[in-house]
């Protein structure tokens, strides 16, 4: 059997770059973000997905229940496969929290927020392998950021370390992972967390940075574009 996940549709706030992590906001698909399903529907095997799941916001849940149609399966809601939760960062622009991620390093939770970005990859990861006890095939939808560090995985090279950004990860095209593929590849994705943590100096604004190069979209959430001035270090566009 073979898992396959997916990140919601566009939204207003993605389109603005503005970080929303609490599930509690109503945030749906814009018109783009609901034309740009029937892309899945050309590459998802809808017809034989055994489960679907989905995370706790109301965009990933939207998603899922446009790709199943009528009549609708029964979603499955795991909040592991939650979006990150960015503290007094919410619904500000994404450079703004980038910034912040760039001076504290990816162990630091920001002010207000429950986990840092280590923390809240683990979680994601632990909520796709759960994936595993439900029948498959199977279609997961969550966020940016857990599909932007499988797709990272998929292109790494063999010393690559996780780095702190990541690229930024497409609107619902599915990264197709196979049962007896899966848990070796959490596996791997956690010990790069555990090697990342002991790697990253302590202190303010001392974090190891770890760099995709060529100006690559940073996408640890929704997009945008891109503000068209930058006096902050070389942070990555976002």
């Amino acid at each position: 059997m073979i898992s396959y996940i997916v990140r919601h549709g566009q939204t207003n706030y993605s389109k603005r770059y503005l970080v929303n992590g609490d599930p509690a906001k109503p945030i749906q698909l814009n018109d783009e973000g609901r034309q740009s399903l029937s892309r899945a529907w050309a590459t998802l095997p809808l017809h034989a997905v055994a489960t679907w799941l989905a995370s706790e916001f109301p965009r990933a849940q939207q998603t899922a229940f446009l790709l199943m149609g009528v009549p609708a399966a029964e979603l499955v809601v795991d909040a592991r496969l939650n979006e990150l939760d960015y503290g007094k960062f919410e619904s500000s622009p994404f450079l703004e929290y980038a910034v912040w991620l760039d001076s504290q390093g990816a162990s630091r939770r920001p002010p207000g927020a429950t986990e840092s970005q280590s923390e809240g990859i683990r979680r994601m990861l632990s909520g796709v392998l759960a994936a595993l006890n439900h029948p498959g095939p199977r279609v997961l939808v969550s966020h940016g950021l857990l599909v932007s560090v499988l797709l990272w995985h998929q292109s790494r090279s063999a010393n690559d370390r996780m780095p702190l950004f990541f690229p930024e990860a497409p609107y619902v095209e599915p990264v197709a992972i196979p049962d007896d593929e899966l848990p070796i590849l959490i596996t791997t994705l956690l010990d790069d967390l555990d090697a990342s943590a002991h790697q990253e100096p302590a202190g303010d604004g001392d974090a190891t940075i770890l760099r995709i190069s060529g100006g690559s979209t940073v996408a640890t959430v929704d997009s945008a574009s891109p503000p068209r001035s930058l006096d902050k270090k070389d942070l990555p566009h976002a």
